[in-house]
């Protein structure tokens, strides 16, 4: 069996922690450089519930995309719930490394991953990292359809191939439009609005997008067409499909899981990888509105 620190080597190499932005916290967060590693198990969240199911599983390792302390800390105690994780880990001899935004850049990193359950075919990073000069790492994913399809039923397609959630799909646009490219970005992706203008694509798939910025983007898209093409559009030509932030990265899991087993084959190591299907998206329930949302007058008085 390999120890930690040959495991977390060969992490490495699939996402330099270098490459990760100055103010992430990525890396390896507890476990000894010396243990033995025979299990590992891939998560999102570092929260109490993975390593629970870490420790039914017997895993020495914990690999997740979201880091445990982003920020700085004073306290690991017990009666804190982050500190209950890492009392919970070091206990039974559980090592715990993240993969954050240096996994986001990476090629194949979490858009590529999230593109392929989509059934997508990548065409170029979003955001081409400068220092590649192959030009495919970066953050999201512009990507092609195998056929066009509406926005409604691509919404329905987001919807039936990623993980189940309580929020599902949002969409903001014309339901009716025909999709033919699409760009990804798993996680927080409405900051990269103004690279999904330029990169002049039919719908921006992500999660987290918050009202102002996503109302401003669509109102500035419609007023383009509308430029463009006089009177006869008042719709934007770009939608925006808005999911959970869980499951647009719980993909990377099964892609990093998949990377780990090959390298385990390759080296002999006879590693047993394991990816968590635990449920850690926030919000549990949804309770879908009564008026019909496209009802100008469906507010109430």
């Amino acid at each position: 069996m390999p120890r930690l620190s040959e495991v977390i080597a060969a992490l490495d190499v699939l996402w330099p922690p270098e490459r990760a932005e100055g103010w992430d916290a990525v890396g390896t967060v507890c476990g000894d450089p010396d243990q033995e590693v025979s299990r590992v198990l891939f998560a999102v969240d570092p929260v109490q519930d993975i390593v629970d199911e870490a420790v039914k599983r017997g895993a020495d390792l914990l690999v997740t995309h979201h880091p445990l302390y982003l920020r700085g800390t004073t306290t690991v105690a017990a009666s804190t719930f982050k500190g209950r994780v890492v009392h919970t880990l070091i206990k039974h001899d559980i090592a715990l490394h993240v993969a954050h935004t240096n996994a986001d850049t990476a090629d194949p990193g979490v858009s590529d991953a999230l593109a392929g359950a989509l059934d997508l075919r990548v065409v170029r990073p979003l955001v081409p990292e400068p220092s590649d000069p192959d030009g495919r790492r970066g953050l999201g994913r512009v990507c092609e359809l195998d056929h066009p399809l509406t926005v409604r039923e691509f919404a329905a397609r987001a919807a039936e191939r990623l993980p189940a959630t309580a929020q599902g799909i949002r969409v903001a646009g014309d339901p009716e439009a025909l999709v033919r490219t699409v760009a990804v970005s798993g996680g927080s992706g409405d900051s990269l609005f103004e690279d999904v203008r330029a990169a002049g694509v039919d719908a921006f798939l992500t999660a987290d997008l918050r009202h102002h910025p996503a109302s401003e983007f669509m109102a500035a898209r419609a007023h383009s067409a509308h430029s463009a093409q006089g009177a006869h559009s008042a719709h934007s030509p770009l939608a925006l499909l808005d999911a959970a932030h869980w499951a647009t990265e719980w993909p990377w899991c099964e892609l990093a899981a998949t990377q780990l087993d090959e390298i385990s084959d390759r080296k002999g190591w006879g590693l047993r990888v394991h990816v968590s299907k635990t449920v850690t998206d926030p919000w549990t329930a949804h309770a879908a509105s009564a008026a019909d949302p496209s009802d100008p007058l469906g507010a109430p008085n």
